[in-house]
């Protein structure tokens, strides 16, 4: 799909009508208390927007701010520390107490650092492989982690290749946040850890009196949050069930076209500001998960996620293009041709509550962009 997708074309669209009718296994409860246990660990704020909640037509507009999760600017920190101390205590189990290992992953910039922050904090070596388009600050971050950084030339897929044979070495352990077949165990252990960001939600949301969500909007990469919040609101026992919107850029529309076509595919990327979106193949385990659970996923150019990030800013979320993506996700989902019909698929009417997942801060990804991107 074209970056240049004109404003006033309809927006790449998918919807399923029985998604909210699909039930899946709640991820495990012993996370939450994990992240409980580290130091400096908080619940990251959820904060209301009201001036979002006008705009949209709605009852309440929530904003979950991901901008410092454990020291770090990006929610990342919360899977990254589950799937070591699982990896790890594994390895221990089968009787490999080799120390240090060098832990490997892939990344648009992210995961990379809260990978690289993980193993400094534990004692343990990082090799990150970054790939082209990932903001020079972001890659300087990773490197003052502790890791040892390489630049790939290609698209994210190639360095996910590129980490996967560095780790292929018995004295190293690849963390990577996508999943693919004969590599699924230390992805499941992170979409796991991305459950204590929603059980917050929950919580946070009946603290303020505003009861369970009526649709959660998520950006979308190789899909591994996405997959964690279906898996939170599938497998709730009672009330009513959540709409689940997925965001990604036009840029790199893995899951929008592989939910259009039925099957997982791979698509060539592009440039986009959306950095941590820039993924090109959807994770082997979320896929079943996001074509089942899914009420519906769009797709954004870079000017609307640019506009987001302001807006956002100038209500006092500090929030990168990736996690302003749920707000121009939503924006362009109701707006348009074609907008009642997209509001009806989501459930949406004026006293829906709605929470956004701002999955990074500004300081995440400096990278900016015009309005006529």
């Amino acid at each position: 799909m074209p970056e240049n997708v004109s404003s006033t074309a309809p927006p790449p669209w998918f919807a399923r009508p029985a998604a909210r009718s699909w039930t899946c296994a709640p991820a495990p409860t012993e996370v939450r208390e994990f992240h409980a246990s580290l130091p400096g660990h908080d619940p990251t704020p959820l904060t209301e927007l009201p001036p979002l909640a006008a705009e949209l037509a709605v009852g309440r507009v929530f904003v979950k701010d991901e901008s410092c999760r454990l020291g770090l600017p990006a929610f990342k920190a919360l899977g990254a520390s589950w799937a070591v101390h699982r990896a790890l205590a594994a390895r221990a189990a089968d009787g490999d107490l080799a120390t240090p290992v060098t832990l490997v992953s892939a990344t648009d910039g992210n995961h990379g650092r809260a990978v690289a922050r993980t193993a400094r904090l534990l004692g343990h070596r990082a090799r990150v492989f970054v790939p082209r388009g990932v903001h020079p600050e972001a890659v300087a971050a990773i490197a003052a982690e502790g890791a040892d950084v390489s630049q790939v030339m290609g698209a994210y897929d190639e360095a996910v290749r590129r980490a996967a044979e560095a780790a292929a070495t018995p004295d190293a352990l690849l963390v990577q946040d996508t999943a693919w077949p004969g590599y699924e165990r230390i992805p499941g252990w992170i979409v796991e850890g991305y459950s204590t960001l929603c059980a917050e939600v929950d919580e946070q949301l009946a603290a303020a009196g505003a009861g369970t969500p009526d649709l959660i909007t998520i950006p979308v990469g190789v899909g591994s949050l996405a997959h964690a919040v279906v898996t939170h609101y599938r497998s709730r026992p009672a009330g009513p069930p959540a709409a689940l919107l997925s965001v990604e850029p036009t840029a790199a529309p893995c899951l929008i076209e592989s939910l259009l076509r039925g099957a997982p595919v791979s698509v060539t990327t592009g440039e986009t500001i959306m950095a941590g979106l820039n993924c090109g193949t959807p994770s082997s385990i979320a896929w079943p998960h996001l074509r089942d659970g899914l009420d519906a996923a769009i797709a954004i150019p870079d000017a609307a996620s640019a506009r987001a990030a302001g807006d956002l800013a100038r209500l006092g979320v500090s929030s990168g293009p990736c996690g302003a993506a749920p707000l121009a996700g939503l924006r362009a989902a109701l707006t348009g041709d074609g907008a009642d019909e997209r509001r009806a698929a989501l459930g949406l009417g004026p006293a829906s509550t709605v929470v956004l997942l701002s999955t990074e801060g500004s300081a995440a990804n400096p990278a900016t962009t015009t309005a006529d991107s």
